[in-house]
């Protein structure tokens, strides 16, 4: 299991983030901004390859977010519910993120596989959030998710449609 560390308050914002691993070595730069339709986040590696990113595509019916690994869409995440607990839902990838958002604290499952762990670490350099991925190549795709989250988090007050329980988005 590979545990990988974003500075706390960053992920979503509209600034360059960078991922580390437990050693402090910088090991992807996610960059990009949110808030209007058709608005991404790309995850670099630190050599420059493309690989990942999540594009904002619909605030009809609910915001969503398409996936992609390298240039090839993998997913649409969804919220689906948000009572008693936040739920989404990745489309094609068959993946579940589910727990305490509010305090990035969650989960993300594919049946009952751990896709990754969510938690949050105070280290002598400053608060981070810290994802525990037990598969390698699934970690670019978990970075863009937990920025999602994290946008809608702090997002909440804008988001209209916080109920709406529909499997059938594209």
């Amino acid at each position: 299991m590979s545990e990988f560390f974003i500075q706390e308050q960053q992920l979503s914002r509209v600034t360059r983030t960078i991922v580390k691993d437990g050693q402090g070595k910088s090991l992807y730069l996610l960059v990009g901004r949110w808030g209007t339709k058709g608005d991404a986040l790309s995850l670099y590696q630190m050599s420059g390859e493309l690989v990942a990113s999540i594009k904002q595509v619909s605030f009809t019916f609910g915001t969503r977010f398409e996936i992609y690994e390298g240039f090839k869409k993998v997913g649409t995440l969804k919220k689906i519910f948000n009572w008693p607990g936040d739920f989404y839902y990745i489309r094609q990838l068959h993946w579940t993120v589910q727990g305490n958002i509010y305090q990035h604290q969650y989960t993300i499952h594919h049946f009952n596989r751990l896709v990754m762990e969510m938690d949050k670490a105070s280290l002598f350099t400053g608060d981070y959030y810290v994802l525990n991925v037990p598969v390698d190549e699934e970690a670019p795709l978990c970075i863009c998710i937990a920025a999602v989250m994290d946008y809608w988090l702090y997002n909440r007050k804008k988001d209209k449609n916080n109920f709406r329980l529909d499997f059938n988005t594209n």
